[in-house]
């Protein structure tokens, strides 16, 4: 099939639904504007620990104006300021920077802080914990490193089958931040299973953006013909929005930029769902409607969803500063 043919196989009604909400969370809006106010106060270069948030274009785009990324802090010259990714950091990192001298800014989201503080109350009771994540995701280590002992990751129900905890009468969860809302219940539910005891969060770890953002494409998956989620391949959150729709039986990609969209993947398609992870930018998105114009595409409808009006405050040091 030739590029020609795939560029006039849309219908004439074919129309992009547009999710909502998508792109930008609160928490990721506060770190990327922690690293820019950074600069603007303390000039380049300024250090930032692991991706700020998992997006190639905001990571270059920061480095362009004088972030520098690094993946330990042996990297970091002594005296300098580092940041914290949005992620969170293991206890022992903090030492570390604290060590080393480093004037540090935590970009860390308050809902990651939130999921460490229940870790920390939880381990001063003597419980051991379950953290329900994904191994080698920042976040989840993180969370792990908020203690050298008694914490246990599982990724699956059959992780589950095989923990093996030293009291089941002690035992608490934890989750990451980005899960799917799904897959996560699953997991929680055989932990109910074989440790009746267990303790949970008070409220749902998983963050209202992701919440909101899974929800959205749940509400415009079914009125799709295909799903397009604008994201990097390492987000966590971008790739369960891609396995939402996919588990509702639409045809769904994930794609960094407009770049990527393959013609192919939309020839003969009347409703295309587009939506974005909670670190992709809206300029991002605009491209994609802008390419799948450019391919056919003739509508754009914005769904009706949930408007979110979290905000989260700034590190000292750097609120009160424009």
């Amino acid at each position: 099939m030739t590029q020609t043919t795939d560029l006039t196989a849309l219908h004439d009604d074919t129309e992009i639904l547009l999710a909502n909400p998508r792109g930008f969370c609160a928490g990721v809006e506060r770190a990327i504007e922690i690293v820019e106010r950074a600069l603007a106060q303390f000039g380049a270069p300024i250090y930032v620990r692991h991706e700020i948030v998992h997006n190639k274009f905001v990571v270059a785009d920061l480095r362009a104006k004088g972030a520098v990324f690094v993946e330990e802090l042996d990297e970091v010259p002594r005296g300098s300021t580092v940041i914290f990714s949005a992620h969170g950091v293991a206890q022992a990192v903090r030492k570390d920077a604290e060590a080393r001298g480093l004037q540090v800014f935590d970009a860390t989201c308050p809902l990651v802080t939130k999921v460490h503080v229940e870790v920390s109350k939880m381990l001063q009771k003597d419980f051991e914990i379950v953290m329900i994540g994904h191994r080698g995701h920042p976040e989840a280590e993180g969370t792990m490193g908020q203690s050298e002992q008694g914490m246990y990751l599982v990724e699956t129900v059959e992780d589950v089958a095989k923990l093996v905890v030293q009291d089941p009468n002690k035992l608490a969860y934890v989750t990451q931040t980005t899960l799917s809302v799904d897959d996560a219940q699953l997991i929680v539910s055989a932990l109910r299973a074989r440790f009746p005891a267990i303790h949970g969060p008070k409220k749902d770890d998983i963050c209202y953006a992701t919440q909101n953002r899974q929800d959205a494409v749940k509400f415009m998956a079914p009125k799709a013909d295909v799903v397009i989620v604008v994201g990097s391949p390492n987000s966590s959150n971008s790739n369960r929005l891609r396995e939402v729709a996919l588990s509702l039986g639409t045809q769904a990609y994930m794609v960094d930029n407009a770049g990527e969209l393959q013609p192919e993947w939309i020839a003969g398609k009347r409703r295309i769902g587009v939506t974005a992870g909670a670190s992709a930018p809206e300029v991002l998105v605009d491209e994609v409607v802008q390419r799948l114009k450019a391919l056919g595409a003739q509508r754009v409808k914005l769904l009706d969803g949930i408007e979110e009006s979290v905000v989260f405050s700034l590190p000292r040091g750097l609120a009160d500063r424009h």
